[in-house]
Parts: structure tokens; C-alpha cells; sequence
């Protein structure tokens, strides 16, 4: 199977092409010139994969938590290719591209970073997985007392992470994400899964709800 993926949640926008478990192309934009460059690195990438639309089995995207910016951006883009190209689409957790390529031993957390002070995370504890997004705090108080007294391994934007849980007394590890840039973790997931039914069902999970002020007038 040969899959072009896109992510824009997990830093800057990126793609990569893979066909079965081989990376034939992967490429990463700095900074935010996703609008401007994206669909010529898609353009390149796939060049560079030696494949034309054509030939590409499934498209996928990152779905997020991540930067609302990037997020709508890249699934914007994926879902224009994927209709113009009457290609499936399937969509991928952050969550999930993180913890690609790793050995899911748990308890595990996976943590994306939001604005400053406000995180999205999942833990992941014997069978089940829990959620939660918002303030620093407010996550750690909602998914820590299912591990407490664990050793607990931390994924993702783990900085502030691991020092509020020392302070907590919690045993910690951080652990490196296995597949860079983001869109190949994100065409590995993908190629294992069903991809949406309909283009209607992929929407951007931005974890928070953007920073909004009230007018003093209303």
C-alpha cells in the first residue's frame, strides 16, 4: 500500500510517502509557511517517492491536538487532494503518531503542547486510555491519580510535564518519539487502519478552545 500523508499539528507542516512499511520520501517545512510551501513540498515529496497521484493508495493526515493554525491548514489540504484525486483519506491522533513505533508499555502518557500553560494528553493505562486538555493543573489532576505510585513514561512535549509531576512525587521517564517528521508516524498509523467513510468525518481536534476575550461592551 502506498500512502501520502500530511500532518501540520505536531510543529511545522510535513508529508512523506510510504509504500508498505518503506519510507520512500519524507520532507519538513520550518517555521509557519505551511499556506505558502506545503503544496509544493507535496509536489516534491512525491517526485522524490517516484510516484504520480495516481498511484497513491490512501492519503492521511494528523488530526491533532496541535496548533489550530497548522491543523486546519494541513487537513484543508488533505482533504482537497484526496477529493480532487478521488483518493480515501484517513485521519490520525496526534496522540497516536506519537507513540509510533513504540513499545506500548504503559502506564504511557503522550502530551501535546498548546499555548503556554495549556497542554493536551492522553494516558494510556492497561487496556484503556484516558483524556484530557487545559491547563497544566487541571490535566494532571484529572489523569495522575490513575497511575499514582507508578512509574509513568511521557511522550511528546513532556518539559513542563515532567517537572509538575516530580513535584507531585511521581516517577518519571521521558521518552523520544521513534518517526520523524510527524506525516511519516502519520502515514505508518494510517496504512493499518480503515480510512474515513466519508471526507465529512475528518475534523481537526484542536484539544482546547482558542483564547477568546469577551468585549468589556457586551
Amino acid at each position: 500500500m502506498i500512502v501520502l500523508a500530511l500532518d501540520g499539528a505536531l510543529g511545522g507542516f510535513s508529508c512523506a510517502v510510504i509504500r508498505d512499511a518503506e519510507t520512500l520520501a519524507a520532507q519538513s517545512l520550518p517555521g509557519s509557511v505551511a499556506l505558502e510551501m506545503g503544496l509544493d513540498a507535496v509536489a516534491s515529496t512525491l517526485s522524490k517517492a517516484g510516484y504520480a497521484p495516481a498511484a497513491i493508495d490512501r492519503l492521511a493526515v494528523g488530526v491533532g491536538p496541535g496548533g489550530f493554525t497548522g491543523l486546519r491548514i494541513a487537513i484543508t489540504y488533505a482533504k482537497s487532494l484526496a477529493q480532487a484525486w478521488r483518493k480515501p483519506l484517513a485521519g490520525v491522533s496526534s496522540f497516536d503518531a506519537l507513540e509510533a513505533g513504540l513499545p506500548l508499555e504503559t502506564p504511557m502518557m503522550a502530551v501535546v503542547a498548546g499555548r503556554p500553560g495549556v497542554i493536551s494528553a492522553r494516558l494510556r493505562e492497561g487496556g484503556s486510555s484516558r483524556r484530557a486538555s487545559g491547563s497544566l493543573r487541571d490535566v494532571l489532576d484529572a489523569l495522575c491519580p490513575a497511575v499514582a505510585g507508578r512509574f509513568l513514561r511521557v511522550v511528546g512535549a513532556a518539559e513542563d510535564v515532567l517537572a509538575a509531576l516530580g513535584e507531585r512525587g511521581m516517577h518519571v521517564e521521558s521518552i523520544d518519539r521513534t518517526l520523524h517528521p510527524a506525516a511519516l508516524a502519520v502515514a505508518i498509523v494510517a496504512a493499518g487502519r480503515e480510512p474515513a467513510r466519508s471526507l465529512h468525518e475528518i475534523h481537526a481536534d484542536y484539544g482546547e478552545r482558542p483564547a477568546a476575550h469577551v468585549p468589556k461592551n457586551l
